[in-house]
């Protein structure tokens, strides 16, 4: 283990380094049912995790050494249970912030947390929230965002990475601070209450915003144009001039028109 310091208020003043761990968002929730002592804003950062995990179970793979593969610790406990997503569209915008940077205006947010440059995924989130009564006692935000791996594996798709575009490696440091000190400018207009600066962000950064589409739903395919994305979180997609609503795994991107 390593402690370094990030610039900023708490994200990312304490950083615990891992050589090889099976998921840093595992690491951190074991830690704290053990009632480990961690700071809000600590970073779990895995060197080599070989059991990453995204939305609907399915695995996020990385090469080691490559990529940044961890997690953050927050504690919204201003946060209602029923304003959850909230916390999803910040943490989504300030990894969108970051890759502007980068990559300009070709960085967008594919719902529900997925991190996107010209239709290819750079990186994900996956949030893992610990509830105590109706507030969120913990937030575990897992980040896995490519950066200077190139190869992937046949089954991952549409990957891309910084260096697959960029054609030249960076410092994993610098960008982990880049996104550090992102989150907390996103966390701290959320305990703010600017939601709808927020959401008006979220909104215009939205991959495939009313744009056609095709879309699976039930094993078919439709013709659909994402209009937005409910204060709960569903998507909300007009079909056949219907505006109807989904979770995460009810609907699958196919393909832009």
């Amino acid at each position: 283990m390593q402690n370094n310091t990030f610039s900023g208020l708490f994200v990312g003043q304490n950083i615990v380094i891992l050589n090889e761990v099976g998921s840093t968002n595992t690491y951190l929730k074991d830690a704290l049912s053990k009632s480990t002592p961690f700071l809000e804003g600590t970073v779990i950062m895995a060197e080599k995790q070989y059991e990453g995990r995204g939305q609907a179970n399915h695995i996020w793979q990385s090469e080691a050494g490559k990529n940044l593969t961890f997690s953050i610790l927050l504690n919204p406990s201003f946060l209602p249970v029923e304003k959850q997503f909230d916390l999803n569209k910040a943490v989504s915008l300030a990894l969108n912030d970051v890759l502007a940077m980068y990559f300009g205006d070709s960085a967008k947010i594919k719902w529900p947390n997925d991190l996107y440059i010209n239709a290819k995924k750079i990186g994900g989130i996956l949030i893992e929230n610990i509830i105590q009564g109706n507030q969120i006692k913990y937030a575990i935000i897992g980040i896995g965002l490519n950066v200077n791996q190139t190869q992937f594996l046949p089954n991952i798709r549409n990957p891309t990475s910084f260096k697959k575009i960029l054609h030249t490696d960076y410092d994993l440091q610098i960008v982990l601070a880049d996104i550090c000190k992102a989150i907390e400018a996103r966390y701290l207009q959320l305990k703010a209450g600017k939601i709808n600066e927020i959401t008006a962000d979220y909104i215009q950064k939205l991959y495939l915003m009313n744009e056609w589409a095709i879309f699976k739903i039930d094993a078919d395919l439709h013709s659909g144009k994402i209009c937005g994305v409910s204060p709960e979180g569903y998507l909300q997609v007009e079909i056949k001039n219907k505006i109807q609503q989904f979770d995460f795994k009810e609907i699958e991107f196919i393909h832009s028109i």
